[in-house]
């Protein structure tokens, strides 16, 4: 239990209420943790985002025959016997849940806080989680024994015998909420503990929700991140399906073009980030250190109507709401971390989305977008995408955009075709949006 006991639950629950009166309670991010299709561990990753190296290959973990891309952004070299805090539960996670536990194990390290530096109670999670496919060869033994003579399946068989095939704790794969269970119990984190399942915005209004459980006095930290896995051939089939993989053949690293006048589609990745969150006085109290502040979030969905849509009203709000909040102009943006998906018509939206929001001097604003490194992933995505983000800010660097070779006249940005480059001003604002519309932009600053 370290220095807090049980009995002292009560007292730092009244402290909490008397903190949430106060203003100016400021929180910040002080640890990092990366798995992604680049890299293992912040500097594996850094090193390849400042070094320009792709991590979209040909699909090895599984079979390309039939499906509509043979590329995806796979994270190689992951061993989760070698990350996890207990080995014992690696049979009841999937793939998205072992990415993320592990990126949660190396920001807690990178932060050094330790069990009993804390009060448990003044710790929580709020973690994103995308869509976990079921695996069919998991219920394959269930359903043959339980079809009958004419090859039909019997609920009789199923009840008498298939469903004793199946693994008892099959679902515990599936369940969006597990990644915070069990980055919760690793670390003993006692407080406030939540499940966002937004897509691609989940971590950013994962980073929302920590930051308002600290602004309120109610914790003193938050372990904050999101995961998921989309190399599956279902995963796969439905992203092409709704929204649109490159059909390009030759040559992997130079598939995913955010921006660029000929890209022709996204790919498909896997990857997790995890970040430590914590109030400006605790983290200075334990000498941390701090590699930003979060000075505003803001988020929307587009709504009702084709002219929301194309307009990206809802991440005109965000970003307009979340510039609001941290009180600055936009022309004091350092860099933008694009959702940059590289699909012919969300590139566009998007572009209108920031000219719309921020004016003219969007023009002048640094844009990377990650995802030409590490391809698209659902909510796992945009938790490595701010991790990128955190790391330019504390680099003062911010990396290219890969294969940006052909500006599009559609998308007047100023993307960073040649880098990494020097950061003007260390204030950066990161974004994501889903294909429904739902929106999040965060600005946070180096301290």
């Amino acid at each position: 239990m370290g220095r807090f006991r049980r009995g002292e639950r009560d007292l730092n629950q009244e402290k909490g209420v008397t903190m949430a009166g106060r203003d100016g309670i400021r929180a910040v991010v002080t640890g990092v943790g990366v798995v992604s299709p680049i890299g293992i561990g912040n500097d594996r990753f850094w090193e390849s985002l400042t070094g320009n190296r792709s991590g979209i290959d040909y699909l090895q973990s599984i079979t390309a025959d039939d499906l509509p891309s043979p590329f995806a952004a796979e994270v190689r070299d992951f061993k989760p016997a070698e990350l996890l805090r207990d080995r014992k539960f690696i049979k009841v996670m999937s793939r998205d849940i072992q990415l993320g536990v592990a990126s949660a194990q190396l920001a807690m390290s990178d932060t050094g806080l330790e069990t009993g530096d804390i009060d448990p109670y003044r710790m929580g999670v709020v973690y994103g989680a995308g869509r976990m496919t079921t695996h069919p060869q998991e219920l394959f033994a269930g359903v043959d024994a339980s079809l009958d003579e004419t090859e039909r399946f019997s609920m009789t068989r199923w009840g008498e015998g298939g469903m004793g095939r199946v693994a008892p704790l099959w679902l515990l794969k599936q369940l969006p909420n597990m990644p915070a269970c069990h980055i919760s119990i690793d670390h003993d984190a006692r407080g406030p503990n939540n499940t966002i399942t937004s897509r691609d915005a989940s971590a950013l209004l994962a980073l929302s929700e920590a930051m308002g459980a600290i602004q309120s006095g109610r914790v003193d930290a938050m372990i904050v991140g999101a995961c998921s896995s989309n190399i599956h051939p279902v995963d796969i089939a439905k992203f092409h399906r709704f929204e649109g993989l490159s059909r390009r053949t030759d040559d992997p690293a130079r598939a995913c073009r955010p921006f660029d006048f000929e890209r022709d589609g996204a790919v498909v990745g896997e990857g997790a980030a995890t970040f430590v969150v914590e109030s400006y006085d605790h983290a200075k109290r334990r000498g941390a250190e701090i590699y930003a502040e979060i000075l505003g979030i803001g988020a929307g969905c587009d709504g009702h109507g084709y002219a929301n849509e194309s307009s990206a009203m809802g991440l005109v709000r965000a970003i307009q709401k979340s510039v609001k909040q941290a009180g600055i102009r936009p022309e004091e943006l350092g860099h933008i971390n694009a959702q940059g998906k590289s699909t012919q018509q969300d590139d566009i939206v998007e572009s209108r989305a920031y000219h719309r929001a921020l004016g003219d001097c969007v023009l002048k604003v640094p844009v990377t977008a990650m995802k030409s490194f590490v391809g698209h992933f659902d909510a796992g995505a945009g938790a490595v995408e701010l991790a990128g983000t955190l790391m330019s800010l504390k680099s003062g660097h911010v990396p290219a955009t890969l294969n940006y070779e052909i500006p599009d006249p559609r998308c007047r940005l100023n993307v960073v075709k040649d880098g990494p480059q020097k950061l003007d001003t260390r204030t950066a604002l990161t974004v994501n949006r889903t294909a429904m519309g739902q929106s999040a932009a965060a600005i946070l600053r180096a301290v």
